[in-house]
């Protein structure tokens, strides 16, 4: 394939994986994966490196985007960037060394886990008449939480590449009750250094194809902040069950692949 036509179709999958990956708070990584590994080949593994590539400016915009709309509580988010900084490290090195085919399956594993809890938070609520929960914000609660939370989402993104906000965000609306889109706003912030680390590491090792890589960053920052836009102005259990049929489309094609 000539090189020119790799670059229009890597800027232009960027572009719908960066309005997706606003619209969802997901970076767009979850998308770039299954697609390099059908389209390209790569293993899975020089799959998730080169998704980092284009993860790193589209999460950087989309908190730039969130934090417009509602301000993200900052020590909170470093509170989580500190504990995932490490464990994202850690977690890279041992998918590294995995088979690449068995973390593309235990991948897809883990992503049809996520779907299905998505699609049980898009469930509607109080049958019986209750008044739902107030939501709540992350000023109610003591900042070492978010280093816990921090720590799983760094192993997580680490050994995946991204999906680091992917886990945090369910945490983050069922054990502290935050709204979707402020959850996804917190998520994406406290993954920031920890995806550097992957990015460094798995590039280290030679896993990320920055010509592949750069103009799906391209593609995807210029299309973010109309996700974003998209993403506030939806209701959100409809936001939710989106999410949760998209987990599904890229979960049979990590299949399909493996």
């Amino acid at each position: 394939m000539e090189w020119y036509l790799i670059v229009l179709g890597c800027l232009l999958s960027g572009a719908l994986i960066g309005f997706t990956g606003g619209v969802l708070g997901i970076g767009g990584g979850l998308l770039a994966i299954p697609l390099l590994g059908l389209v390209f080949g790569m293993p899975q593994q020089a799959a998730q490196g080169t998704a980092l590539i284009m993860v790193l400016p589209a999460v950087l915009i989309s908190v730039r985007k969130y934090n417009q709309y509602s301000k993200i509580d900052l020590r909170a988010a470093a509170a989580g960037a500190a504990g995932s900084i490490v464990f994202t490290w850690l977690g890279a090195r041992f998918a590294l060394g995995i088979d690449p085919t068995l973390l593309r399956r235990v991948y897809a594993v883990f992503i049809l886990g996520i779907a299905i809890f998505y699609f049980f938070q898009s469930r509607p609520r109080n049958p019986n008449g209750r008044p739902a929960s107030p939501p709540r914000s992350a000023a109610d609660y003591h900042k070492g939480w978010f280093a816990l939370v921090g720590v799983l989402a760094g192993t997580i993104g680490g050994v995946f590449g991204v999906g680091g906000s992917v886990v945090a965000v369910p945490f983050l609306t069922t054990f502290f009750r935050l709204p979707q889109t402020s959850a996804q706003a917190l998520a994406m912030t406290t993954i920031i250094p920890g995806t550097f680390v992957a990015l460094l590491t798995y590039s280290a090792h030679g896993q990320a194809h920055w010509s592949q890589g750069i103009p799906l960053a391209i593609g995807s920052i210029c299309c973010v902040p109309y996700g974003v836009r998209l993403a506030y102005s939806m209701p959100e259990p409809r936001l939710k069950r989106i999410f949760a049929v998209m987990l599904l489309v890229i979960m049979f094609l990590l299949l399909a692949k493996a």
